[in-house]
């Protein structure tokens, strides 16, 4: 099967053809660094770091870039309030962005333009534009002509007298047409401004972003990503603005938009009280609990949020967890070697199953990357690989064939190599020390249960059994010798 993605731009699932063979450009709106990032933000870096993923893991070379929103009003505002330069309290929340990004296991992009950074390339653009004859400017402001762009509205299926009759805009009789748009802002008093042909000035908000992927992409390069809420205007306006500077299309060929996340099935606003940082969220739950909770749903669909759902998929999480650990148990905890046990079907049987999960993952991911599909397949894997384990149950004590481990070591491996895809049970490798100071403890913990289970301490064997499950984790008796895991 080939990769298939849905494309806003053609509102339908098309294969997928780089622009050149083996690599992937592409190019996802960030945020605006003005506060922590909240839900909504979490969802498509995500999304797009799994599609990243997948595509690396099918051998493209990707390039990739997001941006940081750093000259915009609400950071300006916010840096009044908090009396700060504009600039240093987006630097500030761009640090903070790295913090909670890292946490949900987000890897930096190849990229990462601010727009502090890039006025030059953004002013040149503006200047294409108005020398094109689509733009004008007025009293040291610059406005797209939208009206005198054909193409306008083919990305989010409007008609441009359909806009203009529901615009619910302040009407600015300096506009050739109400819904055009600015591309530079001239100054006001105690803001930032930079010098431009027009004046002191600052960019509007769309343009940085046409002007920053025509830089590191060029025209037509592969794929644009960004919330579903940003289709119209901001995806929109970066068309019309890149493809009247450089009189070619398509800016992008490929336009993907993941969907609404609600809270309690109501829209996320501050207006309701039900608006989080993501930063809140983590307080509460492990962040790869929340990375599970968001790709167990199609990226496409709405994503309703709230702490059931949640609790239900960190149990389902726990169960992948627990099988994972089994499967390494088993690999360290049983003596192999030569033996005349005979468990060649078995081992064929969850080959077999290994090979129908790595096919069925990627025929999941190749249908415009139904993740949702993608993480029922390692739970097949799991149910059988558990069933192998309780198959190997009977022959406790005993020395197994060495194929028996090589067929466990696939099963690791594999579990984890499209767990990598997904982001997923990366987390000991993410911390190593308290990952091996944990595991050094809690086997201190079962060695001492063990000692009281010897001579016949009943008392104190319960206690540690209880006091751990108290904290939520669980101590098995099992063939193999005592396992734990976390609940």
């Amino acid at each position: 099967m080939t990769l298939k993605v849905y494309n806003t731009l053609n509102n339908r699932k098309e294969e997928f053809i780089p622009r050149t063979a083996g690599k992937v450009d592409m190019y996802v709106c960030g945020p605006t660094t003005y506060n922590l990032i909240h839900l909504g933000n979490a969802r498509p870096l995500i999304v797009f770091d799994t599609v990243r993923r997948y595509l690396e893991y099918t051998g493209y070379e990707v390039n990739y870039v997001q941006n940081f929103t750093d000259i915009d009003d609400k950071i300006i505002n916010r840096a009044k309030e908090e009396g700060m330069d504009p600039l240093a309290l987006a630097d500030k929340y761009i640090k903070e962005y790295y913090k909670d990004a890292g946490a949900l296991g987000v890897r930096p992009a190849t990229v990462h333009p601010k727009v502090s950074e890039h006025l030059s390339e953004i002013i040149d653009m503006i200047q294409q534009i108005i020398d094109n004859g689509y733009a004008y400017e007025v009293d040291g402001d610059v406005y797209f002509g939208v009206s005198k762009f054909t193409g306008y509205g083919k990305l989010s299926g409007r008609k441009l007298e359909d806009m203009q009759a529901g615009a619910r805009i302040d009407v600015d009789e300096r506009k050739q047409h109400p819904m055009d748009f600015a591309l530079w802002k001239a100054a006001k008093p105690g803001e930032p401004a930079w010098d431009s042909p027009w004046g002191k000035g600052r960019p509007g908000w769309h343009i940085e972003c046409s002007a920053m992927a025509n830089k590191y992409l060029g025209i037509g390069f592969d794929i644009h990503g960004g919330g579903f809420d940003l289709i119209f205007p901001h995806h929109e306006n970066e068309i019309a603005q890149a493809e009247a500077c450089t009189g070619c299309g398509p800016f992008a060929r490929y336009w993907m938009h993941n969907g609404f996340i609600t809270v309690n099935e109501e829209k996320m606003s501050k207006s309701l009280g039900n608006f989080f940082t993501l930063r809140e969220i983590l307080a509460k739950y492990d962040p790869e609990v929340v990375r599970f909770y968001m790709l167990s749903t199609h990226y496409r669909s709405p994503l309703d949020f709230d702490d059931t759902k949640l609790e239900m998929n960190k149990k389902s999480l726990t169960r992948l967890h627990n099988a994972l650990d089994n499967i390494k148990a088993l690999i360290n905890g049983v003596s192999y070697g030569d033996s005349d046990i005979s468990l060649e079907k078995e081992i064929k049987s969850l080959l077999d199953i290994l090979g129908k999960t790595e096919r069925e993952f990627g025929e999941a991911m190749d249908d415009d990357f139904n993740t949702s599909l993608a993480v029922a397949c390692l739970f097949d894997l799991a149910r059988e690989a558990n069933a192998f384990g309780k198959a190997l149950d009977v022959h406790a004590g005993k020395v197994l064939p060495v194929t028996v481990k090589e067929t466990l070591e696939k099963v690791k491996e594999k579990f984890l190599q499209l767990g990598l895809v997904l982001g997923l049970f990366q987390q000991e490798g993410a911390v190593p020390e308290e990952s091996g100071i944990i595991e050094k403890l809690m086997n201190v913990l079962v060695e001492v249960r063990q000692e009281a289970r010897a001579r016949k301490d009943w008392d104190t064997a319960d206690a540690i059994r209880n006091k751990l499950g108290q904290i939520g984790i669980v101590l098995e008796d099992t063939p193999q010798g005592v396992r734990w895991k976390q609940k």
